[in-house]
């Protein structure tokens, strides 16, 4: 009697299955290369090694892919932001400190540092995508960041602050080091120092909002 064996998941079907993250992971580059405003679906079909067919039975067109990047890129770095936020049990001053860190570590530091040079640059001409891209990114991000400092404001630890504003000069200087180390650091003589910076950043704002 011949004995029937069990076969295992064919391989194309599990590449089907790797497809959505395959073309994300695409378009990023595609995306930082070129910008949105340039890049063609096929561009990213041609990075991907999959048709421009294939792209569209997982996304609409360019901008639902570009929102599906944001999504699976970014967003998650906030989430794990928040997750530690709300684990933490030290000084408000020290998760501050860790989580601008650990911004730097997980988007400064990548591939992901394209996603807000390419918002900054593009904002203007693609204000829908922009308007998304704040709700979605930048008022999580403030929402996240103005949690600690009214913990620490709480806490005896900072002074009262217009949280709004406060907030805002606490993220700025990140926006700009993603920008500047990247499209002008070899202009600068000085060079660009990223842990040099980061570290005044840090001394200077904690120092500036302490409740002595």
């Amino acid at each position: 009697m011949r004995t029937i064996t069990k076969r295992s998941k064919p391989r194309w079907r599990r590449r089907k299955d790797a497809r959505p993250e395959e073309i994300i992971s695409a378009a990023l580059e595609v995306f930082a290369d070129r910008g949105f405003a340039a890049t063609k679906l096929e561009d990213v079909a041609r990075k991907a090694g999959v048709t421009k067919g294939t792209i569209y039975l997982y996304f609409e067109n360019k901008e639902a892919l570009f929102k599906a990047l944001i999504r699976q890129t970014i967003v998650p770095v906030i989430a794990q932001g928040e997750a530690v936020a709300q684990a933490f049990t030290g000084s408000a001053r020290d998760l501050f400190e860790r989580l601008v860190r650990e911004y730097w570590r997980l988007v400064g530091e990548t591939s992901l540092a394209s996603i807000p040079r390419l918002m900054i640059a593009e904002a203007g001409n693609f204000p829908e995508l922009a308007r998304f891209y704040y709700q979605e990114v930048v008022t999580r991000g403030h929402r996240l960041m103005a949690g600690v400092l009214e913990r620490g404001i709480k806490a005896g630890e900072f002074k009262k602050v217009d949280l709004a504003v406060a907030t805002k000069l606490a993220m700025s200087p990140l926006m700009h080091a993603v920008v500047a180390r990247r499209a002008f650091a070899h202009c600068m003589p000085e060079g660009f120092d990223v842990g040099k910076y980061l570290d005044t950043h840090i001394d200077l704002y904690l120092h500036g909002i302490a409740n002595h």
